[in-house]
C-alpha cells in the first residue's frame, strides 16, 4: 500500500504530536526514529520521520530533512509535511526556514505556507502574531528557552529573517471566509512574488479550512494542527477509509515512571503536581559535572519504590535556576550532562521492569529513545492535544515498551498522574 502523508518532524515529540493529530483524524501512522533504511511498515497511510534536527546548525538540519524527504518520497508519499513547533521554536539563523526552504527547492515548488497554529492548546495566529493563551508568543514563557527564546510575536517578521524568499500573509479576513478565499489569497501572493505565507487561525474550523485549501500542495509546514484538516483531502479522493481503527495499540504492562527534562512552565506544574502524591528524585546538574555517579544513585533510589507506585526523575526547574547553571557549566554543556544522565537513567528504568514511561522534553525524548534503542512508534489513543500514547516497534517478540513523548509546553496540570489511566 502507498502512504499517502510523508512527514518531517524537527524533534520527537514534534514528530509523535503530529502522529497523534493523524491518528485522531483517521490516518494510520508510525513514527519512525531517524531515515529508516528498510522500507515503510505495512497498513499505514501516514510515516512521521523525527529528527532532532530543531536546534543543531542549520546545515546539518538542511541535511538531515532532505535525507528523510527522499526516503519518503521512495515510499511513495503524494503529499509532504514539514512539523515543527506550535511556538515556532527557533533563531534568526533557523532552523525552520532553511529547511523549508531547501525542501520546497527539492520538491520544485515554489510556493507553500507556515501555520504553527494550535487553538486547543492555546496556540493561535492573528495578523501574523503568534499568541500562547491570552499574551503574544514574546511575553510568554518562551522568552526564557535555554535554546530557542522566542522574542518576537510576529512570525511574518520571524520567518522572513530566516529565508531568501519573501514573506507573505494571509490574515483572519480571509481565513474566516473558508477554502476558496484562502486558495485565491494563495494564488495572490505567488503572484506577487512570495514564495512562502504565514496563515493565520483562531480555532479547529480555520485549520479545518486552511487543510482544504492545501490539498493540491506538495508541501505544507507548520505545528501539528493542521494535520486535522489535510486527512479528509485524501478521503474526499477515495484514499482513505472513514471507518478504519486508527489509534490500536498493542497491550503493554510493567512498571511506570516519569523521566523529565523540560524546563516549561507548563512542565514545572506538572512535576510538582506529581512530586504531591508519588516518590520524585531531582538531578542535579551541578553534581553530575561534579563527577558524581547521580545516575547510580537515581536507580538505586528507584530500586526500592517503583514497584509500589511511579516515580519521577526529574530535571525540571525555574528559569532563574536554569540561567545560574548555565552560568556555570555553559548552555551546551549543562544540557549534554542532564540529556545523557535522565538517558541512562531512562535505559536503568527498562531494564529494572519499566514497561510505561511519560519522557517530558523535546532533547529530553530524542536522547532517551536513541538510548532504548527505539527505532518507530505505533501510536495510539491521545492522552491531551498533542500528545499520545504510543508503543515501540519490533522485528522480533520483545514486548512493546508504552512511552508517552510529551512537548514541554503540552499537558494539563495533572497530565503525569492521569495519562496511565488512558492505557486500561
Amino acid at each position: 500500500m502507498t502512504v499517502l502523508l510523508g512527514c518531517i518532524a524537527d524533534d520527537f515529540t514534534g514528530g509523535t504530536d503530529l502522529a497523534g493529530m493523524l491518528v485522531k483524524a483517521g490516518m494510520r501512522t508510525v513514527q519512525l526514529i531517524g531515515v529508516p533504511d528498510g522500507p515503510p511498515p505495512a497498513d499505514v497511510d501516514a510515516v512521521v520521520i523525527a529528527l532532532k534536527s530543531r536546534t543543531c546548525p542549520a546545515g546539518d538540519a538542511v541535511a538531515a530533512s532532505l535525507a528523510a524527504l527522499r526516503w519518503l518520497r521512495e515510499a511513495g508519499c503524494r503529499q509532504f509535511y514539514f512539523k515543527y513547533c506550535s511556538t515556532f521554536d527557533s533563531t534568526p539563523r533557523g532552523n525552520i526556514g532553511p529547511v523549508a526552504e531547501a525542501l520546497m527547492q527539492a520538491l520544485g515548488t515554489d510556493f507553500t505556507i507556515a501555520c504553527p497554529a494550535f487553538p486547543a492548546n492555546g496556540r493561535t495566529l492573528y495578523k501574523g502574531c503568534l499568541f500562547v493563551g491570552d499574551v503574544p508568543l514574546s511575553e510568554s514563557g518562551m522568552r526564557n528557552h535555554p535554546l530557542t527564546p522566542m522574542t518576537d510575536a510576529n512570525l511574518v517578521r520571524v520567518l522572513q529573517e530566516q529565508v531568501e524568499r519573501k514573506v507573505g500573509l494571509v490574515d483572519y479576513a480571509t481565513v474566516s471566509q473558508g477554502d476558496a478565499a484562502i486558495r485565491a489569497r494563495f494564488s495572490a501572493l505567488r503572484e506577487q512574488g512570495n514564495g512562502l505565507a504565514v496563515v493565520d487561525a483562531l480555532s479547529n474550523a480555520d485549520l479545518d479550512a486552511i487543510g482544504a485549501a492545501c490539498a493540491d500542495m506538495p508541501l505544507v509546514t507548520g505545528g501539528s494542527g493542521i494535520a486535522l484538516g489535510l486527512p479528509r483531502n485524501f478521503r474526499r479522493r477515495g484514499l482513505l477509509a472513514s471507518n478504519a481503527v486508527a489509534d490500536a495499540l498493542p497491550q503493554t504492562g510493567g512498571l511506570r515512571a516519569v523521566v523529565s527534562g523540560s524546563c516549561s512552565p507548563a512542565t514545572q506544574r506538572q512535576v510538582e503536581a506529581m512530586r504531591a502524591s508519588c516518590p520524585s528524585f531531582c538531578i542535579d546538574p551541578v553534581r553530575l559535572a561534579r563527577g558524581e555517579d547521580v545516575v547510580a544513585a537515581a536507580l538505586d533510589w528507584a530500586a526500592g519504590r517503583i514497584a509500589r507506585q511511579p516515580v519521577l526523575v526529574y530535571a525540571t526547574a525555574a528559569p532563574e535556576a536554569v540561567r545560574q547553571v548555565q552560568a556555570e557549566l555553559g548552555v551546551e554543556h549543562a544540557g549534554n550532562l542532564v540529556e545523557t544522565a535522565l538517558a541512562t537513567i531512562a535505559l536503568g528504568l527498562v531494564r529494572a521492569g519499566v514497561g510505561r514511561m511519560i519522557v517530558a522534553g523535546g532533547e529530553t525524548s530524542g536522547a532517551v529513545v536513541k538510548a532504548l534503542g527505539v527505532t518507530g512508534l505505533r501510536i495510539g489513543p491521545e492522552i491531551d492535544p498533542g500528545v499520545p500514547w504510543t508503543s515501540t516497534l519490533h522485528d522480533d517478540d520483545t514486548r512493546p515498551l508504552a512511552l508517552a513523548l510529551k512537548s514541554g509546553n503540552f499537558g494539563s496540570d495533572d497530565f503525569f498522574l492521569k495519562a496511565w489511566d488512558k492505557l486500561q
